[in-house]
């Protein structure tokens, strides 16, 4: 790393936990985040500013007043501009070394492998099942670890799945064959707390930071199939483990890696 990049990270290189090493696997490291909203923001920014070299953005949305309560990165200015355009003028800002990748794109069990190629890790931070098990049968398939990261009123939900790795669970093993129906419940009808959206993303970049520095790092211990569930009200934190379903149709038939 050159002496800049060494003074930009020197809180983390100094951390036994992650050290040098772990520094310079984040940036060799490429992350696609699926969805940026409420979960998507908070996640983009701290991965950035972890250093991660790679980052590809995905996301076939733009920028409502409504988005504007938790969606951070977002300004009244940016209003009609699509989220991943503005997002992707954020990280070059924050950080010209990063490489971004924006697609403004809808994400599906069409073109689902051809936008997460290569990535070393998946963040899904989307709020709909169809496009949720589309990723996640994409990532086994393509033998990439996802995080997953959901939010409901004052509960959030995250877990890093491997479903191509020997008796590993999925994601399709913690949900099963869901579906996106058209009476979901969304956060206009629910109502969301901006600041619970942030804790439930930062939460999932974390994970996901994991799953980058695994092996070389003792904060690298990716957690496979543990799900944390986060309660906003009381506040309180759960963890439970996810089984690999034998009838699983995304991750039982095929040949773990």
């Amino acid at each position: 790393m050159t002496p800049d990049r060494l003074d930009r990270f020197a809180r983390h290189i100094v951390l036994p936990e992650l050290g040098g090493a772990g520094q310079e696997r984040m940036a060799k490291a490429h992350v696609v985040l699926v969805g940026m909203g409420g979960i998507g923001n908070p996640a983009l920014q701290y991965l950035a500013g972890a250093g991660i070299g790679r980052l590809t953005l995905i996301d076939d949305d733009v920028v409502e007043a409504s988005n504007l309560q938790r969606q951070t990165l977002f300004a009244p200015d940016d209003i009609g501009d699509a989220k991943v355009a503005v997002a992707a003028r954020w990280a070059a800002r924050f950080d010209p070394v990063l490489e971004i990748v924006a697609h403004r794109a809808r994400i599906g069990a069409d073109n689902a492998a051809e936008l997460l190629g290569g990535a070393d890790v998946v963040l899904d931070g989307t709020d709909n099942f169809a496009t949720r098990l589309a990723v996640a049968d994409a990532c086994v398939a393509l033998g990439v670890p996802l995080t997953s990261a959901a939010l409901g009123r004052f509960q959030g939900q995250v877990a890093n799945f491997a479903g191509h790795l020997q008796g590993q669970a999925c994601y399709r093993c913690f949900v099963g064959d869901a579906f996106d129906a058209a009476d979901c419940d969304t956060c206009a009808d629910q109502g969301v707390l901006g600041a619970m959206v942030g804790l439930v993303g930062s939460f999932a970049a974390m994970q996901a930071l994991r799953v980058v520095v695994a092996g070389v790092s003792t904060l690298g211990d990716p957690q496979w199939g543990r799900l944390h569930v986060i309660d906003g009200l009381t506040p309180g934190l759960r963890t439970m483990r996810i089984a690999r379903d034998p009838e699983c149709r995304t991750c039982a038939q095929r040949p773990s890696s």
